[in-house]
C-alpha cells in the first residue's frame, strides 16, 4: 500500500511508503537521480497540500485506479469505459492528514478484496477469510484500517495454501505477478506523483518488494515489484541512459515452459498424478534385495517410457507456442536510428526508442504519442483487441510534439519522460516529459489521450511518431494477463481418486496376505521345510511381506494408463485438428487443438463466457434497409415481400428510391433524408487517388462509416470537410453546407445534432438518434410516426440496429437568440459545462419533422445465432462479456438469439455500491417470489450488467448475490467490461459452482478470460492471434464451436471415460488371480498329509508369481494396449450427424453419465468377478496338475500359461463386447492382440530359456501348444467369463435404456425424424409474437464515443494539400506545423 507522503519535520524527509526506504543500497547514490528537478521549498509544498486550509480535503495522491474503477473523477472522466460521476463520500480515507495512513486510498469504498488465482480453496478457508478477503467497514470512529500490508497481501507464502503452495513457490511454479492478485479498486499502481514528491524521493531509499514470479526454484533474490517502484525515467534520444535502467526487452512468450523450468514444471504435473508416484515408489522397492518377487526393471523401465512419451508430448505443443510467440516477436517496425527511420523486429524494440507505426499496423510497445501525420497531432486506433469497442478512439499529441513530423527533427529531440511504472489500469496514465525549449526545461504534462498501446491498431491515420515507455511483459496489454497456467481436468482428478481407491485395496489385499504368510508360517512351518523359512520377528516378517505383496499386487494399478491416455487424447486433438469441417478456408485457418490434455472437458462445458466483437461479429456494419415518409426501402427484398403495383405496401429496392428520389412526392423527404446521413456526422474523408476520385471514410463509430456509405451508395457522396462547412456532390453536383453548429452526441442525450445553413440559404437542424428519444420530440404534423413504428419493429425483429431521423427548419432570429445561449453555455467554466450544453440543446431540439429511419446490420459471423440456439438446447449457458455499451450489447444478443423478445431483461446500471445493492436485492427477491408463486411456467429472465455495477457486484459481500441471480438466468450480458473483471466473472463461476467453464475470445483483451476458465477457446484471424496463441484450442469463427462441443466434445469425454474405466478393469482382471493362488492354502490346514503334495504348486502366502515377470510387465505394454488405443481414437458411440442433430444428448457428459464412481466400482467389481471365475475354473480344468500322456504332470508354468492366455481373451472380449463402431482398426487391435501373443510366446518361450533368462518357460510351449484342454480353456473359460455381461447389456438396453440407446437405435435402422416440420410450425409462432410485440430494449446504431467530437470536426480542411511527409496542416493559425520547420531549415 501507498501511504501519503507525511509533513517533513526538521528538514528530514519521510518515507514515502511505510515499510522504509524504496531501494535498500546501503548508502549508495539514489537510482533517479539524472536530472532530476530543484527540491521545493516548504512554501510550495504546504500550498500543494493545502495544509494551511485544514476543513479542506486534501487531494488524492493516486487516481489511475480510482477512476479506472469508479472511485472518483478527475481528467479521464471522459474516456471511453472511463468512470462514470464521482460518488460523493461523508468522510475521506484520510481520516488526518497528519496521521500514518496504512490503508487502501479507496478505504471508503471498503474493498478490502482479493482475487485470487487460486479457484479451488473453500469459502470457509482461513486463508481466504483473512487474507483474499480481508474485510474493512464503517465502524464507529471511521473506517477500519486494513491490517494487512502490501508485502504480506503478495507474499508468495500467503498464496497456494499450505505445503503444496509453498512447493510450487520453491520450483518457481507459483503464480506470476498479476493484477488479478490485487484489490480490484486498488491504486497502488500508477500513482499520481507530484514535483515535490519526485524530489523527495531522492533523499530516502524505499523497501523494495519482491515479486513472486521471479523467485527461482528457491534461490537468489526476487527482483522487486515494478509497482512499488518510484517514477520510470526515459532519456529521449539518448539510449545509453536508458540502458543502464535495465528496462524488459519487447520479448513476449505464452509458453508454458522454458530451459530452466521445464523439468520441475513438467515432473511436478506428472508427479501430481499419483499414479506416478505410486509407480515411482514400487520402482524403488523393487531395488531392495528380497523384498520383490519380480525382476527389478519391470516397473522403473516402463515408468520412464511413461514419462519420456508425456515429455515428447509436452514439448511438441510447446515448440507450436513458441513458433506462435516467434512470428509475433518477429514482426518489424521502424524505429529512429540516427536521423533516419531503419526496420527493426519488434524484440529489438526497447523503452526509449522513438518509432514510427503507419496506417493498419499495429503498436509494438506502449507508445507516448508524439506526432501525427493529421492537424493537431490527432490520430484514430481501434482498441478491440484490448477492450472490445469497435469504435475508433481518437488520441492527440500536446501541441508542444505535434510539430515534429520529419526523422530530423525527431533526432534533436532532448530531455526525457517521467513515467508511471507498469499497471494493468488500460484507462489511465500519469507521465510528464520535459523538454528543451528557449534555452530552458519545460515540464509538460502527459494524460491517457497521449498514451498508444500495444494491443491496440492504428486506423485511418498514415502514420504516427510515439516514444516507446512500456516493453513486453510490462506492457498494460500483458499486465491485464496472467502467466500460462496448468489446467487438470475433472476426469483427471476423479482418477487420482480412483487410483488412490485402488491403492487402497492393493493395500488390504497386502495385509491380507501378509497376515495369511504368518498364519501359515505359524501353524504350518514343519510341512513347509521345504521352503526354508527363517526365524524373524513377527513384526519385520510381517512389513516384509507388506512391501512384497505391494510389489506383487502392484499392477493392479495400469501403469500404461496415462501414456494411453495421452496418446488417445493427442490423437483426438489431431482429428479435430483434421476436420474439414471447422476450417475456415478464407484464411485458411484450420482447427488447432493447443492443449490436448483438456480435451475430454469439451464435452462437459455448462458454461460459455464469449466476447462479442470479432467473436460474435465480423465488426462490420453495413447497411440495410431505411424507412422514408412511411415507404420501406431495402438493398435486398425477398419475394414475397417486394413492392408492386398490387402491393404498394411492400419493400421497395435502393434503385427504386433513386428514381423516386426524382419523381415521387415525398422526394423533399428523401432528399433531406440522404442530405442528412451525408453531412450530419464526425466523418473525416480522404481522398484516396486524385485521379480516380476515390475517398476513404475515416470514421471513429463504425455505425457513422456505414451510414455515410449508404448515402454515397444512394447519390448524395460527401466529398470534403471544413472547419465550418461540409461538401456534399449529388449527382455530379456539389453542394456546401455551413455548419454553424453541433450538438455532441453522448450516452444520456442519445442522439445527435447539427444545424447547417443549407445551400438554399435556409437553416435547418438534422438531428439522428435512437428512436425514444427522437420520437418525442416530433412535431404535431408528423404523419408517418406510425407506419415507421411498424417498420422500427420489423426492424427490432430481424436483429438490426435502428436510428430515427428528423429535422426542422429554425428561422433566423430564434437561431440567433438560441447561438447566444449555446455560446455561453459552451464556455461554462464551473465543471457542469456538459449539462449547461445538454439545456441548451433541449432549447432548439423540439418539434421536428420525422424523416424515416436507418436500419443497419450488425453483420453477425456466419452461423452464430443457430450456434447459440443449439448451444442452449444443449444445456449450456451462455455470458457475454463485452467492451461495448449496453444498448449495443443488448441488440448484437437480439441479433445472435441469445435473448429473445420475450424474454425480460433485468438490468442492472448502478453508479454506486449501494445502489448495485439495492438493485440486485430487488430483482432477486421478485425473482425467488415469482419462482416459488407456483406459476406453470417462469418467465425467462436475461440479466444485463454494466462494468461500473460489476466492480461493486464482485466485491465479496455482493458476489454470491450476483451470482445467484446470474445462474437463475438464461443468458448474461455484462457490458464496458475491462480484461480484468471478464477474468474475475469466470473465476467466480469457477469458485462457487461445479461446472466446467468455457471462454471463447478473439483478442488480447480475452486472454485473461480464456486462461481462467477450465477450456480457453480462441478465434484465431480476427482480431489477432493473441487470444488464439493463449487458448487451449483455437478455431476460424465461432459457429465452429458447435460440432468442436457437441461431436468431437462428446466423443472425446466418453472414449476418454472408456479408455479409463477399461484399463483400470483389464489389470483387476489378470492381477487378482495372484491374490486367489495366495488365498488356495488357506483350505491346506484341513486337507489330509497325504493330499498335500496334490497342492504343493499353491504359494503358501511366499509371494510366489503365477506367471513370468516380464509377461507380467508386457500385458500392459504389447497385448492389452492397443484395444484402449483404438476405442479412445475411432469408437462412436453415436454418429456426428446424430449428435448434432439432437444437442440433448450433449447434457450426458454435464452429467458425468460415463465417468461416475458408480461406474468405477462396477468395472472394478467385473474385474473381481472375471479373475475369479477364471481362476477357480482354470483350477478344476487343470485338477490334480494335468497329468501328461508320458505321466509327468503339466506343471505351474503351463498352467500360469494358459491362465494368462484364458484372461486375456476374456479382456479381449469384453473390449468387443463395449465397442460401439467397428473399423479396420478395431478388427487389427482386440483379435490382433490375441495373435501377437500366441506369437509372441511360442518364440519368446522358445529362444529366451536358452539366452539365460526367463528360464521358467523352459519345456513349456511343446506341453502349452500340443495340449487340447489349453485350447478349450481359451475359448471356454472367455464364454463363461462374459455371459453375465452380455445378458446385462441386453437387459439394459432393453428395458432400462437411457436415451443414447433410443439415438442408437434411430442410427442402426435410419428411422425417419419428422421434427424438422415442428420446427418450422414453431419458428413461424415464435416470428408472429415478435412482430405483435414491441421491442422492450430497441438497440440504436450509435456506438460513438462519449467523448467531443467538435473538437475533430473543427481542425480538420480536407481540401488542402498534404506536406512533405504526408502530414496535414491544422487550420489553426497557433498549430501551423509549418512554421518551426521553415525557422530552421537553411
Amino acid at each position: 500500500m501507498a501511504a501519503r507522503p507525511q509533513r517533513p519535520s526538521a528538514g528530514i524527509n519521510q518515507a514515502a511508503h511505510p515499510g522504509g526506504p524504496l531501494l535498500d543500497l546501503g548508502g549508495q547514490n539514489p537510482v533517479y537521480n539524472d536530472g532530476e528537478a530543484p527540491p521545493v521549498n516548504d512554501h510550495e509544498r504546504l500550498q500543494h497540500y493545502h495544509r494551511a486550509a485544514p476543513d479542506r480535503q486534501p487531494p488524492r495522491p493516486s487516481v489511475s485506479y480510482d477512476d479506472f474503477m469508479g472511485a472518483s473523477k478527475d481528467s479521464t472522466a471522459s474516456l471511453p469505459g472511463g468512470p462514470g460521476p464521482q460518488r460523493g463520500h461523508t468522510q475521506a480515507p484520510y481520516l488526518d492528514i497528519n496521521s500514518a495512513r496504512t490503508y487502501s486510498q479507496t478505504s471508503d469504498l471498503n474493498n478490502y478484496q482479493r482475487y485470487s488465482d487460486m479457484d479451488d480453496l473453500p469459502d470457509d478457508d482461513p486463508i481466504i477469510q483473512g487474507g483474499y478477503y480481508q474485510q474493512s467497514g464503517p465502524v464507529e470512529g471511521g473506517p477500519t484500517p486494513m491490517v494487512r500490508s502490501h508485502r504480506n497481501r503478495n507474499s508468495v507464502l500467503s498464496m497456494g495454501g499450505g505445503i503444496m503452495g509453498r512447493a510450487k513457490n520453491m520450483l518457481g511454479m507459483g503464480p506470476e505477478y498479476s493484477e488479478m492478485d490485487m484489490p480490484l479498486r486498488d491504486t497502488t499502481p500508477g500513482q499520481q506523483r507530484t514535483n515535490s514528491d519526485l524530489a523527495e524521493d531522492h533523499g530516502k531509499h524505499q523497501p523494495t518488494q519482491k515479486v513472486a514470479a521471479s523467485f527461482k526454484f528457491g534461490l537468489g533474490r526476487g527482483k522487486p515489484d515494478a509497482s512499488t517502484l518510484g517514477p520510470r525515467l526515459i532519456h529521449l534520444n539518448n539510449p545509453p541512459a536508458n540502458a543502464r535502467d535495465k528496462y524488459v526487452d519487447n520479448h513476449v512468450s505464452t509458453a508454458k515452459y522454458n530451459i530452466a523450468t521445464f523439468l520441475p514444471k513438467f515432473l511436478f504435473e506428472q508427479f501430481s498424478k499419483y499414479a506416478n508416484i505410486f509407480f515411482l515408489f514400487t520402482a524403488a522397492l523393487q531395488q531392495i534385495p528380497n523384498i520383490s518377487p519380480t525382476n527389478r526393471y519391470t516397473t522403473i523401465g516402463p515408468l520412464i517410457i511413461v514419462l519420456l512419451v508425456s515429455a515428447g508430448k509436452e514439448l511438441i505443443e510447446d515448440y507450436k507456442r513458441k513458433n506462435s510467440d516467434k512470428s509475433l516477436n518477429n514482426s518489424k517496425t521502424r524505429v529512429l536510428q540516427g536521423s533516419s527511420f531503419e526496420t527493426v523486429r519488434w524484440v529489438r524494440v526497447k523503452v526509449g526508442d522513438i518509432v514510427r507505426v503507419e496506417s493498419e499496423e499495429p503498436f509494438p510497445a506502449d507508445l507516448v504519442l508524439l506526432a501525427t501525420s493529421e492537424p493537431e497531432g490527432l490520430c484514430y486506433i481501434e482498441t478491440a483487441n484490448l477492450d472490445g469497442e469497435t469504435n475508433l478512439k481518437i488520441k492527440q499529441a500536446i501541441p508542444e510534439t505535434a510539430n515534429l513530423v520529419s526523422p530530423v527533427e525527431l533526432s534533436r529531440l532532448s530531455g526525457r519522460v517521467r513515467s508511471e511504472q507498469p499497471n494493468s489500469s488500460l484507462y489511465t496514465y500519469e507521465a510528464t516529459v520535459t523538454t528543451t525549449a528557449s534555452g530552458g526545461e519545460k515540464e509538460l504534462p502527459l494524460a491517457p489521450d497521449q498514451l498508444l498501446l500495444r494491443g491496440a491498431t492504428l486506423r485511418n491515420t498514415p502514420w504516427i511518431h510515439g516514444i516507446v515507455v512500456f516493453t513486453g511483459h510490462e506492457t498494460k496489454l500483458m499486465r491485464n494477463a496472467t502467466a500460462t497456467p496448468i489446467k487438470r481436468t475433472q476426469v483427471e482428478r476423479m482418477v487420482n481418486i480412483q487410483i488412490l481407491m485402488l491403492v487402497s485395496i492393493l493395500i488390504a489385499l497386502s495385509i491380507v496376505s501378509s497376515v495369511g504368510d504368518l498364519v501359515v508360517r505359524t501353524k504350518a512351518k514343519q510341512q513347509l521345510s521345504y521352503l526354508y523359512y527363517e526365524d524373524s520377528s513377527a513384526a519385520k516378517q510381517f512389513f516384509s511381506d507388506i512391501f512384497t505383496y505391494w510389489v506383487l499386487y502392484s499392477n493392479l494399478v495400469p501403469i500404461s494408463l496415462f501414456v494411453t491416455i495421452e496418446l488417445v487424447k493427442y490423437c483426438q486433438a489431431f482429428l479435430i485438428n483434421s476436420d474439414l469441417d471447422i476450417y475456415y478456408d478464407k484464411t485458411d485457418t484450420p482447427a488447432t487443438c493447443r492443449t490436448s490434455s483438456l480435451i475430454e472437458e469439451l464435452g462437459q462445458i455448462e458454461y460459455i463466457f464469449s466476447d462479442k466483437t470479432g467473436t460474435l461479429t465480423c465488426n462490420m456494419m453495413e447497411f440495410r434497409q431505411c424507412s422514408i415518409g412511411g415507404i420501406q426501402y431495402a438493398d435486398e427484398v425477398p419475394e414475397d415481400r417486394r413492392a408492386t403495383e398490387s402491393n404498394p405496401i411492400g419493400i421497395h429496392d435502393f434503385n427504386t428510391l433513386r428514381r423516386h428520389s426524382h419523381e415521387h412526392q415525398s422526394r423533399t423527404a428523401i432528399h433531406h433524408f440522404l442530405a442528412l446521413l451525408a453531412t450530419c456526422h464526425t466523418v473525416i474523408p480522404e481522398k484516396q487517388d486524385e485521379k480516380s476520385g476515390d475517398i476513404k471514410y475515416q470514421a471513429a463509430s463504425p455505425d457513422e462509416g456505414a451510414l455515410v456509405e449508404g448515402a454515397v451508395m444512394l447519390g448524395y457522396k460527401f466529398t470534403a470537410r471544413r472547419p465550418r462547412s461540409v461538401t456534399v456532390s449529388i449527382d455530379g453536383e456539389e453542394f456546401e453546407y455551413e455548419l454553424l453548429a453541433v450538438l455532441e452526441f453522448n450516452s444520456t442525450r442519445k442522439r445527435m445534432s447539427a444545424i447547417f445553413r443549407c445551400p438554399d440559404g435556409k437553416i435547418r437542424c438534422y438531428c439522428k438518434g435512437a428512436d425514444t428519444v427522437v420520437l418525442e420530440r416530433l412535431g404535431q404534423e408528423n404523419p408517418i410516426v406510425e407506419a415507421t413504428l411498424q417498420h422500427l419493429e420489423e426492424y427490432a425483429t430481424e436483429g438490426l440496429r435502428t436510428l430515427c431521423l428528423a429535422m426542422r427548419e429554425v428561422p433566423e432570429p430564434e437561431f440567433q437568440q438560441w447561438l447566444q445561449i449555446f455560446e455561453k453555455a459552451n464556455t461554462t467554466v464551473s465543471g457542469n459545462r456538459a449539462e449547461e450544453l445538454d439545456k441548451a440543446a433541449e432549447i432548439i431540439e423540439h418539434d421536428f419533422f420525422l424523416l424515416g429511419a436507418t436500419a443497419i446490420e450488425d453483420k453477425l459471423q456466419d452461423g452464430v445465432p443457430d450456434t447459440i440456439h443449439t448451444l442452449q438446447e444443449a444445456g449450456i449457458k451462455v455470458w457475454v462479456l463485452t467492451g461495448d455499451r449496453q444498448e449495443t450489447a443488448i441488440n448484437i444478443g437480439m441479433s445472435c438469439k441469445l435473448i429473445s423478445e420475450d424474454m425480460t431483461l433485468l438490468i442492472v446500471n448502478e453508479e454506486t455500491a449501494q445502489a448495485t445493492r439495492t438493485n440486485l436485492e430487488n430483482k432477486l427477491t421478485a425473482v425467488k417470489s415469482q419462482a416459488g408463486a407456483g406459476a406453470a411456467e417462469m418467465e425467462t429472465l436475461a440479466l444485463v450488467i454494466d462494468g461500473k455495477s460489476l466492480t461493486f457486484a464482485l466485491e465479496k459481500d455482493l458476489e454470491k448475490m450476483f451470482l445467484e441471480l446470474a445462474v437463475m438466468c438464461k443468458a448474461v450480458i455484462c457490458c464496458r467490461v475491462s480484461p480484468l473483471q471478464k477474468a474475475l466473472v469466470v473465476k467466480l463461476v469457477k469458485r462457487n459452482l461445479k461446472a466446467i467453464l468455457l471462454a471463447i475470445g478473439d483478442g488480447a483483451n480475452d486472454v485473461s478470460m480464456i486462461q481462467a476458465a477450465h477450456v480457453g477457446v480462441g478465434i484465431s484471424g480476427v482480431e489477432g492471434l493473441q487470444a488464439a496463441r493463449s487458448a487451449d484450442v483455437a478455431i476460424g469463427q465461432f459457429r465452429y464451436l458447435r460440432k468442436l462441443l457437441l461431436v468431437h466434445g462428446a466423443w472425446s469425454y466418453q472414449r476418454i471415460s472408456k479408455v479409463i474405466l477399461y484399463s483400470f478393469y483389464k489389470n483387476i482382471a489378470l492381477y487378482m488371480t495372484q491374490f486367489w493362488v495366495s488365498r488356495k492354502h488357506a483350505f491346506l490346514d484341513s486337507v489330509p498329509t497325504e493330499c498335500f503334495r496334490q497342492y504343493s504348486f499353491q504359494n503358501s502366502y511366499s509371494g510366489e508369481v503365477i506367471f513370468e515377470s516380464w509377461t507380467l510387465s508386457f500385458y500392459n505394454v504389447f497385448f492389452t494396449v492397443f484395444p484402449p488405443i483404438v476405442m479412445g481414437i475411432f469408437d462412436q458411440f453415436i454418429s456426428a450427424r446424430l449428435l448434432d442433430r439432437y444437442p440433448q444428448l450433449y447434457r450426458l457428459g454435464q452429467k458425468g453419465v460415463f465417468f461416475r464412481m458408480r461406474s468405477f466400482f462396477s468395472w472394478i467389481g467385473n474385474g473381481f468377478y472375471h479373475s475369479l471365475l477364471a481362476y477357480f475354473i482354470s483350477e478344476l480344468i487343470w485338477y490334480w496338475d494335468l497329468p501328461q500322456s508320458d505321466g509327468k504332470v503339466a506343471g505351474h508354468w503351463v498352467w500360469g500359461t494358459a491362465l494368462y492366455t484364458a484372461v486375456l481373451a476374456t479382456v479381449l472380449g469384453k473390449a468387443a463386447l463395449v465397442t460401439n463402431i467397428w473399423t479396420k482398426w478395431t478388427f487389427l487391435a482386440i483379435p490382433g492382440s490375441m495373435i501377437i501373443w500366441l506369437v509372441f510366446i511360442a518364440a519368446y518361450a522358445t529362444v529366451a530359456p536358452k539366452l539365460g533368462f526367463s528360464t521358467e518357460y523352459d519345456g513349456v510351449v511343446p506341453r502349452l501348444f500340443t495340449s487340447p484342454i489349453f485350447y478349450l480353456m481359451a475359448l471356454v473359460l472367455p464364454g463363461l467369463c462374459l455371459l453375465r455381461d452380455f445378458a446385462w447389456k441386453y437387459y439394459k438396453r432393453m428395458y432400462r435404456p437411457q436415451t443414447y440407446h433410443h439415438v442408437q437405435e434411430i442410427q442402426k435402422y435410419n428411422i425417419q425424424d419428422y421434427r424438422p416440420r415442428m420446427e418450422q410450425f414453431q419458428k413461424a409462432i415464435r416470428k408472429v409474437r415478435q412482430v405483435q410485440r414491441m421491442r422492450k430494449q430497441r438497440g440504436y446504431a450509435f456506438s460513438q464515443a462519449d467523448e467531443s467530437q467538435t473538437r475533430v470536426l473543427q481542425a480538420y480542411d480536407t481540401t488542402r494539400e498534404r506536406g512533405r511527409y504526408g502530414e496535414m496542416a491544422s487550420v489553426r493559425p497557433k498549430m501551423e506545423r509549418g512554421k518551426s520547420r521553415r525557422k530552421e531549415r537553411p
